[in-house]
């Protein structure tokens, strides 16, 4: 059985790091490169950065920045926001990224997996997908979680797995900023849907929360940021929580 990744996720707006609630409500919260090497030392498996307004203002994720973190760092990161086309991936996984994740630009143009996938890898493609539950019904939200569509969230998993992604972010924008919990429902839905690794995001608020995720999901990865960011929970206290349960983590 593989072993499960913590993974800590940094939204970039403006070059800082911020937090909101639900989408909404953003705050700074500080220097991504000093954030992310402290989740080095506190022993992460990955980090995630999500340029959060890239794609509304239709500009590029900063390059400098990624360019920074490579220098900095040395565990894989992935990085999102903004990426429209082919050549946008390449700049981003050449200046040191090791994966990009594509969010609204796949929704429009599912073509792009594919492109990416067959130039740099699957390996190299994640698809993150934002969710939420309307009337009995996952659906996916694009613009940052501010534009609905009729698409459905298990559809959207199978066919982002169809067309080349190696791997899906799935954030619950119910849960997102709330720390009530994973939304287990979706999570393990998208799961058994699809046979790549499936990152949770959305509604960690404490240790317990990671332990039902792994203990009633099969995802691969749990991933989070507000209580990473403020140290109420700490990712080398979580991790021998979480062997502690029973629960393999690297």
């Amino acid at each position: 059985m593989l072993k499960k990744r913590i993974i800590p996720c940094l939204d970039i707006q403006n070059g800082q790091t911020v937090k909101g609630i639900q989408f909404k409500e953003i705050k700074e919260v500080g220097d991504p490169v000093k954030l992310a090497q402290r989740y080095i030392q506190e022993g992460a498996d990955e980090i995630v950065f999500l340029d959060i307004t890239a794609t509304i203002e239709k500009r590029q994720t900063l390059i400098d920045l990624v360019k920074r973190l490579a220098k900095e760092i040395n565990i894989p990161f992935t990085i999102g926001g903004g990426i429209k086309k082919l050549e946008d991936a390449r700049l981003l996984l050449q200046s040191g990224a090791d994966k990009v994740s594509l969010n609204s630009a796949a929704v429009k143009r599912p073509k792009l997996i594919t492109q990416i996938a067959k130039v740099f890898g699957s390996q190299s493609v994640v698809v993150a997908i934002d969710t939420k539950y309307i009337d009995g019904q996952w659906y996916v939200y694009t613009s940052g979680g501010r534009t609905p569509t009729n698409i459905k969230t298990i559809d959207w998993a199978k066919q982002a797995e169809a067309l080349g992604a190696g791997e899906i972010l799935l954030t619950s924008m119910n849960n997102d900023g709330t720390k009530n919990g994973f939304a287990i429902d979706i999570v393990e839905a998208v799961n058994q849907a699809v046979n790549i690794p499936v990152i949770a995001s959305g509604g960690a608020g404490k240790k317990e929360d990671f332990k039902d995720l792994f203990k009633k999901t099969e995802t691969s990865a749990a991933l989070a940021a507000s209580i990473f960011h403020y140290q109420e929970v700490n990712i080398d206290e979580l991790k021998p929580y979480l062997k502690n349960q029973q629960i393999a983590v690297r």
